[in-house]
């Protein structure tokens, strides 16, 4: 799996302080999509070991305090992302029970199949549905669209 951005702190990709990671990788092609260019499951960096510890050392830094981590894209639940990132939120919860997970994708909860909703227990917020440029509403929090829906399954 590939990423186009990790920023160590933010604070608008979720509640509170937060490490988010931008994967590659999207199929929707949703109209109107503001970061078209993680649609390529090539684009951007290659998510290895080290920017893995690094997350994992970011969510425990004591300096910076975050709530948790968000992922983002690209979509985090595309089947070839959850091969990844299903082990890498299992090691999150595992080593840093006390932060959050947040996730976008363009998936509906009903959609999704066996192996994405093996992501499910390790998600505290998902933000589902894909943009649609027709409902766009930029008063809404946390989501683009209308039709996107939060569910919160733990907080």
């Amino acid at each position: 799996m590939n990423y186009l951005q990790y920023y160590p702190t933010d604070v608008i990709n979720g509640e509170g302080t937060r490490c988010t990671l931008f994967v590659s990788g999207c199929t929707h092609a949703c109209k109107g999509c503001y970061n078209q260019k993680s649609w390529s499951f090539s684009a951007g960096i290659l998510f290895d070991d080290a920017m893995e510890q690094q997350i994992i050392n970011d969510l425990k830094d004591t300096r910076i305090k975050r709530q948790g981590l968000t992922l983002s894209g690209g979509d985090p639940l595309h089947p070839l992302n959850v091969e990844t990132l299903l082990p890498f939120v299992q090691r999150v919860k595992r080593e840093c029970p006390d932060k959050d997970i947040w996730v976008w994708t363009g998936y509906k909860l009903d959609e999704l199949d066996e192996q994405q909703r093996a992501m499910l227990p390790y998600i505290d917020v998902l933000i589902d549905g894909k943009f649609i440029q027709e409902q766009a509403d930029p008063s809404l929090v946390w989501r683009g669209s209308a039709n996107q829906i939060i569910h919160r399954f733990k907080l």
